[in-house]
């Protein structure tokens, strides 16, 4: 009898994933993704990359905008009497109740190793802690965040020149291949269990728009740290003559000046410890991002220039 799984998900990141379990033949009975959004100016309503490649592979999706204390969703699920659930940054959180409607449970594919960075943005705060590695978590949940018991955790390098974009991109392709290793295994009851350290556990929370602005005082790998964890959004940013400059990409340099200093004409900027960063890519406010030679062709900020911390 074929089984039935459920998945969950809603970013781009859970896309290679679905993708992976449906070209392998694994029966996908239906898709939960979070509701559509409206743009910033209401004039468009966007789908998630999820409920997309939903359509696209023809497979049935469910939006609800929440699932506690939802009786409609519990007896869909209920009546459905599935063997599995895949959940891969759905973005809710999922009732107890809930955890009891399939034969195997359910389980998470979490972007740390974990206990480490448990919560709801762990490659960030892996890049911006300055972490060397990161990896996925493939987890049974819990009744409490990212901490059931862990099955199977694959790691990779970070390497400090990659942001979270590229460096989600490898872990979500990573885990749409492991995932093909796991999931008869899990279905068959072969899978090994471990509980987590809880006492090891660290806990990597949303990330808040204003956490993007930089501080000079700052040693130059953590803003590197924060211009490559918190691209593409929201940016690492500075303010200099009433107009935000989102930096978009920035390497160490080797120069020395005042804390804030633009100290050449490539745009190269002092911060603490006798340090600098030389930013590459730019963005100035309603613009287009910019090569930092062609940025600094038409820019007020000159070398001599002067960039506050707000």
């Amino acid at each position: 009898m074929p089984k039935k799984i459920i998945f969950m998900g809603t970013p781009l990141f859970a896309v290679p994933i679905l993708k992976s379990l449906y070209q392998n033949g694994y029966p996908i009975s239906v898709v939960y993704t979070q509701p559509p959004q409206k743009s910033n100016r209401g004039h468009r309503i966007n789908k998630s990359p999820i409920q997309n490649i939903a359509e696209t592979l023809n497979i049935e999706f469910r939006s609800p905008h929440a699932l506690l204390d939802n009786e409609e969703e519990y007896q869909y699920l209920k009546q459905m009497n599935a063997d599995l659930a895949i959940v891969v940054a759905y973005g809710q959180l999922i009732p107890k109740n809930f955890l009891e409607l399939t034969k195997k449970g359910f389980i998470n594919i979490h972007g740390s190793i974990l206990p480490k960075w448990r919560g709801a943005a762990p490659i960030q705060r892996s890049i911006m802690n300055l972490d060397t590695e990161t990896g996925i978590s493939i987890m049974k949940i819990a009744e409490e965040l990212d901490n059931g018991p862990v099955s199977n955790v694959y790691r990779i390098k970070i390497d400090p020149d990659q942001n979270a974009q590229e460096i989600s991109e490898k872990l979500s392709l990573l885990a749409a291949e492991k995932i093909l290793d796991n999931i008869d295994d899990i279905l068959d009851d072969k899978a090994k269990f471990v509980d987590q350290d809880h006492l090891k556990a660290t806990y990597a929370k949303k990330i808040n728009k204003d956490e993007g602005q930089i501080n000079w005082n700052e040693e130059a790998s953590e803003l590197i740290g924060k211009i490559n964890g918190l691209f593409p959004v929201p940016g690492a940013y500075f303010n200099f003559d009433g107009e935000r400059y989102k930096i978009l990409k920035a390497k160490i340099g080797n120069g020395v000046g005042k804390i804030g200093e633009v100290i050449s004409d490539n745009l190269e900027i002092a911060c603490s410890s006798n340090q600098s960063i030389k930013v590459i890519e730019i963005q100035r406010q309603g613009k287009k991002p910019q090569k930092i030679g062609e940025f600094m062709l038409g820019s007020k900020i000159k070398k001599g220039s002067m960039i506050p911390n707000v």
